[in-house]
């Protein structure tokens, strides 16, 4: 970002008469005055957004029932000792493996299959919801948003390109995580981080759980970083860790929190609700090793750990989706589509099957089938623009040249740049709709 110079200032601060502010918000925690650009309207509509394109990235919310309503009662016994207790809150399970748990900036709160597997009791599983929660009530999400906001009003501005990197058909790597794990999630500051903690710590405690928990949630991550870095390793980038924060919390509950002390850990309830999710345990792992190789290049190594999951969990929704990938990139396109079909009887109602689907079609050339796919993926998860293209480039393939059109130009008004732009222009241009 360049340097900002007088004339920038001075833009500055005649924009603060009109907009500033309007833009300053007393907080709900703290209750002083702070720059706020978004009204809470408008985080719960980014929210509502942006939360299913992440959901859907980490193969939906989890089919376990019982899990999810255990969830929700615990987290919205929480969300009620917060300071922002009338937030549109829900909580779920979702399938992916990976070590994390993550807010909207509206309240949409999740957590991963792997992280739930490493808790060991509610309290700790209360301190990692109280955690994102605390992120909630202060604002954290919108806040980075406002100054974002203001750093780019004083720049001249950022061009935006959405949907990411497109490199044409051929990368399909590229175009398998359509906005790649963990794109839209915010990364907190250190500060951020710890008024985080020291509100999980304050509703836990409201909420009636010892406050050990906090300890052992870090104690687990800390270990599972040592032992496996790159398990954690988007958690830590969203969630930055650091042993003042453990430090700081045992300060807190050697003091303020120590007649909490005697608040139940509830550790059978929590192993109780989660018994179904930790018989997939064996199969879960296997699952994420997959994933490891497959980023890795390793494509061998990733089919057969994932072989090894689909023995264990034949009917896993994640393992079907990861195993039509390798196909993919391994080339074997049919296979491919042998895997996301699986997927899809088993989750019709979660996207990232038909998309992978669509993928392995529409190189088949079967572009049928790849047509019907991404219209399923478009209904179930509209906005990405990848499947704008990609219903394009079927419509064309089976001569229904108007629909391509169709397509072709609500894709180039998204996205302005790249190979698959240059080739819907030149369709367009080709059929007499863009004149040279």
């Amino acid at each position: 970002m360049r340097k900002l110079t007088r004339r920038d200032l001075l833009q500055a601060a005649a924009l603060s008469s009109v907009g500033y502010l309007a833009g300053c918000a007393v907080n709900p925690v703290s209750g002083q005055s702070q720059l706020m650009l978004l009204s809470e309207g408008q985080e719960v509509d980014i929210d509502r957004q942006k939360s299913p394109y992440q959901f859907s990235e980490d193969y939906g919310v989890v089919q376990d029932q019982r899990l999810n309503s255990y969830l929700n009662e615990t987290g919205r016994r929480i969300a009620a000792q917060t300071h922002r207790p009338r937030m549109p809150y829900s909580f779920r399970a979702v399938n992916a493996v990976y070590v994390n748990a993550y807010a909207f900036p509206g309240g949409s709160i999740a957590l991963t299959r792997g992280i739930l597997l490493k808790l060991d009791n509610e309290a700790q599983l209360a301190a990692l919801l109280g955690h994102e929660l605390g992120h909630v009530s202060a604002r954290h999400t919108a806040q980075q948003m406002s100054k974002g906001t203001l750093i780019q009003a004083l720049s001249g501005g950022v061009a935006a390109v959405a949907g990411g990197a497109y490199t044409g058909l051929g990368e399909v790597a590229s175009q398998l995580g359509s906005l790649g794990a963990g794109a839209l999630l915010a990364s907190y500051s250190r500060d951020n981080e710890r008024e985080a903690d020291a509100l999980g710590l304050e509703y836990m405690v409201r909420a009636g759980y010892g406050p050990e928990g906090i300890l052992g949630l870090m104690d687990m991550l800390n270990r599972e970083s040592k032992r496996d870095p790159s398990a954690l390793e988007l958690m830590f980038s969203t969630h930055p860790m650091s042993r003042e924060r453990y430090d700081a919390a045992k300060r807190a509950i050697d003091t303020r929190y120590r007649q909490a002390l005697n608040l139940p850990q509830f550790r059978e309830r929590y192993l109780d609700n989660t018994a179904k999710l930790r018989g997939q345990k064996v199969g879960i792992e296997a699952i994420e090793r997959g994933v490891s190789a497959l980023a890795k290049k390793d494509l061998k190594g990733a089919e057969g750990h994932l072989n090894e999951a689909l023995r264990l969990l034949p009917d896993d929704y994640a393992a079907l989706v990861v195993m039509a990938k390798i196909q993919l990139v391994a080339k074997k396109d049919s296979q491919a589509v042998v895997f996301a079909e699986r997927a899809k009887r088993g989750y019709p109602q979660e996207a990232q099957g038909y998309y992978v689907s669509g993928l392995g079609n529409l190189r088949q050339k079967h572009f049928d089938g790849a047509y019907n796919d991404f219209s399923q993926h478009q209904r179930l998860l509209a906005g990405n623009p990848n499947t704008t293209f990609y219903l394009g480039l079927s419509a064309e393939g089976v001569g229904r040249r108007d629909e391509a059109v169709r397509h072709y130009s609500s894709y180039l008004q998204t996205v302005k740049q790249g190979e698959q732009a240059q080739y819907a222009y030149q369709r367009l241009t080709e059929w007499g709709y863009v004149k040279k």
